[in-house]
Parts: C-alpha cells; structure tokens; sequence
C-alpha cells in the first residue's frame, strides 16, 4: 500500500518484520517532512497526491516506522516544472522533486533523534529488496552489486532552488540546511555523483534481477 499520509491509516496494518507479511505500507519523504503547518509559506510547492497533512499525522508516521507498521520509505519523485507550480492552486499540478534531497531529509530524522541510521538503512534499502525480491542488492555484500552513497554527517548542505540538480530547477526544500553532505554516489560500482555534479553517464546502468520465492530467504 503506497503513500500512508494520516495517522487513522495506521491501524490497518500490523507491525513487524516484511518478510513475514503479504500486505505491506510504504511512505515518502515529504509526508515524513512537510505539514500543513508549510502551506503557509511554500504553497503550490508542496501540492502533492495524497496531500501532505497534519502534524499529528506526520508524527504518527515516523511512529509507525519504528513499530514496524511502515516497512518502505519512498520519494513518489515527481519533477513538474516550477512554471506549471506557479498556476492558480487548483490548476497546479501535484507532484514534486524529491530524489536529491530524500536521504539527506531522513538524516535529518536521524539527527533529531526521531530515526536511527540503522532504521534509515532498513526502510530504503533492505526492506525494499526483500519486499520485491531484487537480487543481489539492499545490502553491502560480497558478491552484490555495488549501490553505495557516501554521506558526511559532519558538513552541512544549504539548499536553494539555485544548486538543485534538477532539470526542473527548483526544490521544496528551498532554504533549508541540512546537517549531513552527500560526498559521492556510485551505481554498480561506477561513481555517477562526486559530491558536486553528476558525472558523465556511461555503463553504469542495468536491469534488475529478481529471486524467485524459494531464494526469498537469501536476500534478508
């Protein structure tokens, strides 16, 4: 189930391991982040499907991520450009750009000690793969494939619609400064991200591969 927004969702789904569970909850970023109390001052900019709701119901969510109620934390990436978010509101389109700026917000969580690192890790990297059945990735294991981001907890990054990488060119995250940095990224062991810029696509990229239901146990 994608998109748990409100803490009366909740209730319908059970806490504990998702290899264990044939229904599972998954919920994104902005819900984690933003609350109605961000109208205000950012509008359009965080119009989004399902909407982002009350504080009462973000702070349910990050609960139901240690109650183990929400096994998957997701970004629902959806980059319209900041001309089409500047219509009238009923006009605007709802979606916004989240992939950039997704992990550094969870350590943030972390930082405030509504998360832990190892929670962070569990909701976006292994749960995902063992939900999905994605072989030989989630985890850094000899053998897999080499899907790594290498975080500095010790710098900031001061966010502006200015140093979005996006090709929409702007960030819901505008104006805030986060307390950790991303150094690099790599996918299948090619560095694509050197703290600074994307770098130049070659082979990097490939098909996943997925185990069948009797490999399942390998994977967690």
């Amino acid at each position: 189930m994608l998109h748990i927004t409100t803490e009366k969702e909740l209730s319908l789904f059970s806490p504990g391991p998702v290899h264990q569970k044939q229904i599972t909850a998954e919920a994104c970023v902005h819900h984690l982040w933003f609350s109605d109390q961000d109208y205000e001052s950012r509008g359009n900019l965080i119009k989004c499907n399902p909407a982002v709701k009350t504080t009462q119901d973000r702070n349910a969510l990050i609960h139901a991520l240690h109650t183990g109620q929400i096994d998957i934390i997701a970004t629902d990436h959806a980059p319209h450009t900041l001309a089409e978010k500047q219509q009238p509101y009923p006009q605007a389109p709802a979606g916004l750009p989240l992939v950039q700026h997704a992990l550094l917000s969870l350590l943030e969580h972390v930082q405030q000690n509504r998360l832990s690192v190892e929670q962070v890790v569990e909701k976006v990297a292994h749960n995902p793969a063992i939900r999905y059945r994605v072989a030989e990735r989630g985890y850094i294991r000899e053998g897999y494939y080499a899907d790594l981001v290498l975080v500095d907890p010790q710098q900031n990054t001061s966010v502006s619609h200015r140093n979005s990488l996006y090709h929409c060119q702007w960030t819901p995250f505008d104006g805030t400064t986060f307390s950790s940095r991303i150094c690099g990224t790599w996918v299948n062991g090619q560095q694509v991200f050197d703290g600074n810029q994307v770098l130049p696509l070659s082979n990097s990229a490939m098909p996943l591969q997925f185990s069948d239901a009797a490999n399942l146990h390998k994977t967690y």
